[in-house]
């Protein structure tokens, strides 16, 4: 799908995880893809070698994929609990589409919600491709 993305003429940014000298996670950075060029990094994860962009380049994206363990029909995200993805969105354009990328059973009617919470824009699920949440 990168790939796809990059002969469509589309700038890919991967996210860089870190958390900091306490352990807590940090807004990330942002890598520009370019492939066959990913390493090895922390959490199991491949990320584009340094040097990253800041953390606030994430608001040049007109859409961002998010992982999630689940979403709802509103926009609430259940994610690992880390925070790396709250701390982040945040420097999102208004504009932008928040897609959270789950399997359709993961696309359920109601999640908790805290308010530092970014909500989703939109699902992509298998069968039901994208689907527009009322967040």
């Amino acid at each position: 799908m990168l790939d796809n993305l990059l002969e469509l003429g589309v700038r890919v940014l991967l996210p860089v995880a870190r958390n900091d000298a306490d352990g807590r996670a940090l807004p990330m950075q942002w890598g520009i893809y370019v492939p066959g060029t990913l390493v090895a990094a922390e959490f199991g994860l491949r990320e584009p070698a340094p040097p990253w962009l800041p953390a606030g380049s994430v608001a040049d994206a007109e859409v961002v994929l998010v992982p999630a363990l689940a979403v709802d029909r509103n926009g609430n995200r259940l994610g690992r609990g880390a925070g790396f993805y709250d701390r982040s969105l945040i420097y999102a354009a208004p504009h932008a589409r928040l897609v959270a990328v789950v399997r359709d059973d993961e696309l359920v009617d109601a999640l908790p919600a805290d308010p530092h919470d970014v909500r989703m824009t939109h699902a992509l699920t298998p069968s039901g491709g994208i689907v527009t949440l009322r967040g």
